[in-house]
């Protein structure tokens, strides 16, 4: 028996009302590798008491890299008679492992055995998901390349079935298409069920030491120059922490980009989160831009950087660009105090203009 089949036969969390479980934690690794995080054929048997059904899983469930058991035995108080019931109709939005498989969830298998399909970006990329949980259901293709009519069959499903919809990796609705479809759900009066997860931008967040009391995701950083240009510009001022995502080869581009126009901020780079070669490098962009020229780094990345200094935030910009103006044009003026302030350079621009006429 697989472990969604023994999940969806009453043992997961949240099946069946008054059923509560509880779970014999052994031990995990500390860095397993992905590529290694597996899971094996799962025998299971059922006890049966008058008072609770007994779940005994008798082989590993989980095997991470040294190998460790993750789970051994689960016992779920139940009524005898009790199966798992039928996931009511709506959208049910799944989070999966952004690395390593160990991280997926129990109500997650629960949710992915019992609905009736699941809505994805790749099939391939699911499946293998699915293939190591042991779960069978259908998959339908749902990315960012899906049109309205297949947005709109989604839907009609959600209101008589239950449809479940995962990302490549991480938690739907974060940087992929799925928004429009849970909008849409949502605007039509059906059920949206979250069941959350692994994010790569919250646990990049938990790695860099950088301030986490306020932060801003703002997704993936745009591919040209100048549009990640006036985009960083553009939340240079705000006092929190910025998250990206950005991909290994165009990262030292963007790290120069940085230097160039916040020197000083503190940086974050976290990569292979959660997998064998996890790491989180952090300094300045320059440091950081010089180290990645010399060890090029491969897939996905979360790129953090710092809230400007309480110094740089607090000086008058009217002070800065009068200075500034004294030896620049007000185009160079501007560009120079927005690189020391984080302050947007094109107001800063207009303001120069304004004091130069005074």
């Amino acid at each position: 028996m697989s472990l969604g089949s023994a999940v969806a036969e009453g043992c997961g969390v949240g099946v069946g009302a008054g059923a509560v479980a509880t779970v014999s934690v052994l031990g995990i690794t500390e860095h397993p590798a992905s590529a290694a995080a597996a899971l094996t054929a799962t025998t299971a048997r059922f006890e049966h008491t008058p008072r609770r059904t007994r779940v005994i899983v008798l082989k590993p469930t989980f095997i991470l890299a040294d190998p460790i058991l993750l789970i051994q035995r689960r016992f779920v108080s139940t009524p005898q008679s009790q199966t798992a019931p039928h996931l009511p109709a709506g959208l049910y939005i799944v989070a999966t492992p952004i690395g390593n498989l160990g991280d997926i969830t129990l109500r997650a298998i629960d949710i992915l055995t019992r609905c009736d399909v699941i809505a994805c970006e790749d099939t391939r990329v699911t499946g293998r998901l699915l293939a190591h949980l042991g779960v069978k259901t259908a998959m339908q293709r749902y990315d960012d390349h899906a049109k309205d009519t297949q947005r709109a069959a989604l839907l009609s499903r959600a209101q008589s079935e239950a449809v479940a919809l995962v990302s490549d990796a991480g938690t739907p609705l974060v940087s992929d298409p799925g928004y429009r479809l849970a909008r849409d759900a949502a605007d039509q009066g059906i059920s949206v069920v979250t069941i959350p997860g692994p994010c790569a931008a919250i646990a990049g967040l938990t790695l860099s030491g950088l301030p986490n009391d306020r932060f801003l995701f703002a997704g993936f950083l745009p591919v040209k120059d100048k549009a990640k240009r006036d985009m960083l510009d553009g939340l240079g001022a705000i006092s929190a922490t910025l998250i990206f995502y950005e991909t290994g080869p165009r990262l030292r581009r963007t790290l120069d980009l940085l230097a160039e126009l916040w020197p000083n901020r503190e940086v974050a780079v976290a990569r292979e989160i959660t997998k064998l070669h996890e790491e989180c490098r952090r300094g300045h962009a320059a440091d950081l831009a010089a180290h990645y020229a010399e060890h090029p780094p491969k897939g996905e990345i979360v790129l953090l950087i710092g809230p400007p200094g309480e110094d740089a935030t607090s000086l008058d910009p009217d002070e800065l660009l009068r200075d500034a103006l004294t030896e620049a044009s007000p185009s160079k003026a501007a560009a120079k105090v927005a690189k020391a302030t984080g302050l947007d350079r094109q107001t800063l621009y207009a303001r120069a203009i304004a004091l130069k006429s005074q």
